[in-house]
Order: structure tokens, then C-alpha cells, then sequence
């Protein structure tokens, strides 16, 4: 694969069990190629060409697509297969009104705790950031924006709000490429990631949901293309072609 989903959201993307099944694998392998944009929004799922590179039948195959389909990142159409979703319109809302709701909970616990090594953590994605965006490089900077997003619900150590926020930042990721005028991140980062980290230092768990919301009214209002003026930067590829590398299939799946 050309590139790989960030550290936290590839981790969090699978439960956590002891060996991981074929059909696990084949998963994770289709989630990577989705969230780098190999395989674009709208795409048809090539079912037996994928099948083929990654060196597994079609019946595990197929179960490890339907695990996508289940989380909304593909599309089932009966008679014609399985393709990419296509998020746009209300479903912009709809993933950003869930991720607030994700997110607000997390912010909560982390407030409640005020525990000195989850801000020090939050603050080195903040800088990793804050570093991205000083690049040219727009999937770098969408990278470590949803990275700081997935670490925020991390900290809040639990299993369940980390499992649904790795979906909602592959939604999310989705939404990006499903723009009309195609991917593009934001440069500057917003004030309102130091204003959310400060209302968490503070205990001040109101201002940091606030915090919250203002980022994603912004950036809610930019993806339907009313927002207010940024500095855009977009990727300056495709994203790489699908290049699957095989996976050892594990028997007894």
C-alpha cells in the first residue's frame, strides 16, 4: 500500500484479541487502501483482482468487505456489488453531530481526571500538528488532525468510544475525499485546539466540548462550501494506485 492510516486510528480499527483472523486482515488491508484514497469514493470494489493481490479466496474475502459495509465505508448494491461510500450533503452533519458526541464524552473523562500524562500526550499530537501544517503535505496535516482526534478519545480509556471513533475517522476521511472540489485540509490550525487543550488542563470540561463544537461547525460549514475563508493546501498526488501486497491466510478462519 502507498500509505498506511495513522498510528492510533490503524490500532484502534480492530479489536483488541490475541491473533488476528484472515478476515481481519483483509479488513484492515481494505480500510488502509480507503483511507489513502486508493481506493476512491464511488470506486467498485474489485472483488476478484483484490482478492487475487492479497492472495486469499473470495469467501474471506467477501466477510471482510461486509465488516466495512456494516461501518458504512462501503456500499452494497444488490446485483452490482460492493463500491467505496460516498459521503456528502447531511451525512456531513450526521458524522460530525456523532464525532461531537464521541468526543464531548471523552473530553469529559479526561477532564474529570486532569491526568498529567494525557495532557502531555495531547499536547505532543498538538505540536505534531502544529508541525504538519507547516508542510505542503495536505494528507500529513489530515493525518495528524484525525490523529489528535483519535489519541483525544484514547485518553479517555474506553474500549468502546475508541472502536467508534475509528470508524468516525474513517467516515470522516471519506467525507474529505467526497468534496466536489476534491481533498483538501486546512493549513492553519485552529485556535480552537488550544483552547480545548486549556479547558482540559483547567478541569473546564463545558469550555472544552465548546471548544469542540466551534471546530466542527467550521469545519462542517467548509466541507458544504459556505464556510469562512482558509488557506487550503491539496494533496499534490492521487493517493497511490492499489497495490495490495499478499497476506498470510491463517486456517481454522
Amino acid at each position: 500500500m502507498a500509505r498506511d492510516m495513522p498510528r492510533s486510528v490503524g490500532r484502534a480499527a480492530v479489536p483488541r484479541v490475541p491473533r488476528m483472523s484472515t478476515v481481519d486482515l483483509i479488513a484492515i488491508e481494505l480500510r488502509k487502501a480507503i483511507f489513502s484514497g486508493a481506493l476512491p469514493v464511488g470506486s467498485p470494489l474489485g472483488e476478484v483482482e483484490i482478492a487475487t493481490q492479497l492472495g486469499v479466496s473470495r469467501s474471506p474475502f467477501r466477510e471482510g468487505a461486509q465488516r466495512l459495509v456494516q461501518e458504512g465505508l462501503l456500499i452494497s448494491v444488490p446485483g452490482r456489488g460492493m463500491r467505496v461510500a460516498v459521503l456528502e450533503g447531511d451525512q456531513i452533519d450526521d458524522v460530525y453531530q456523532a464525532r461531537l458526541a464521541i468526543e464531548a464524552q471523552a473530553v469529559r473523562r479526561i477532564a474529570a481526571t486532569q491526568d498529567a500524562a494525557v495532557l502531555k500526550r495531547l499536547e505532543h499530537e498538538l505540536g505534531e500538528l502544529v508541525a504538519a501544517s507547516e508542510g505542503e503535505d495536505a494528507r500529513a496535516i489530515g493525518d495528524a488532525d484525525l490523529e489528535f482526534h483519535q489519541v483525544l478519545v484514547d485518553a479517555a480509556a474506553s474500549e468502546r468510544l475508541t472502536r467508534f471513533m475509528a470508524t468516525l475517522v474513517m467516515q470522516t476521511r471519506i467525507v474529505s475525499f467526497s468534496a466536489p472540489d476534491g481533498y483538501s485540509v486546512r493549513r492553519s490550525v485552529s485556535p480552537t485546539y488550544r483552547e480545548l487543550l486549556d479547558a482540559l488542563g483547567a478541569g473546564d470540561p463545558a469550555s472544552a466540548v465548546a471548544a469542540l463544537r466551534t471546530q466542527f461547525d467550521e469545519a462542517v460549514a467548509r466541507l458544504h462550501g459556505h464556510g469562512p475563508s482558509v488557506d487550503l493546501v491539496e494533496p499534490d498526488d492521487d493517493g497511490g494506485p492499489v497495490d495490495f501486497e499478499p497476506i498470510t491466510p491463517i486456517t481454522g478462519d
